[in-house]
């Protein structure tokens, strides 16, 4: 596997300098990022859909986030949600130095709390990456904020724990979802009513 991945990182282009060091400020401070695959698909979705509205769940550090910002189109907003404000100032600063911080606010709230009465709709994507034992709510709070043809992303649906939620969001009637392997395994869905 690690073959197959070093296979893959020679063929893509070189990422964006801010990607890479903030990858590295990531691993040597132990805060967990998604994959660089995951990233890429991140990347690569935002692209494909043009998408210019975004949610996250779950900043970080901002990893998820910047690739998302560098591919969206010009007028593009991301809203992401980590009450770490700690955090959230590193992943700031990456998004200023990437000149993406006027596309992106941060909210430093729970994120149940907070998308109870979030007013944005039309979303194109969200992307989840928070507390797991909350996913099931995080996406029944989401849905309905995304529009037809708009996709969820959730990361690291198999790490074992996740088994009733998967369930949930491969069966849910409205979404046409999938799992895949990448990373920690990426869960797909478009909403479909």
């Amino acid at each position: 596997m690690d073959d197959l991945k070093r296979y893959l990182d020679a063929l893509h282009p070189e990422q964006h300098p801010l990607l890479l060091e903030l990858e590295q400020h990531g691993r040597k401070d132990g805060v967990p990022i998604v994959s660089r695959e995951a990233g890429r698909f991140l990347s690569v979705m935002v692209h494909m859909m043009q998408a210019n509205r975004i949610l996250e769940i779950g900043t970080g550090y901002g990893y998820s986030t910047l690739w998302m910002a560098l591919a969206q189109p010009p007028m593009g907003k991301i809203w992401t949600i980590d009450p770490d404000s700690e955090r959230t100032s590193v992943a700031n600063s990456y998004f200023r130095r990437a000149g993406e911080d006027d596309n992106i606010t941060i909210f430093n709230q729970d994120a149940l709390e907070l998308l109870e009465n979030f007013q944005q709709r039309n979303l194109d994507i969200v992307f989840i990456d928070a507390e797991r034992h909350l996913y099931r709510a995080y996406l029944d709070l989401v849905f309905p904020m995304l529009k037809l043809s708009g996709i969820v992303v959730i990361d690291d649906c198999l790490l074992g724990d996740l088994d009733e939620f998967n369930q949930y969001f491969l069966t849910h009637p409205a979404v046409d979802a999938t799992i895949l392997p990448i990373g920690n395994g990426t869960g797909i869905g478009v909403r479909i009513k």
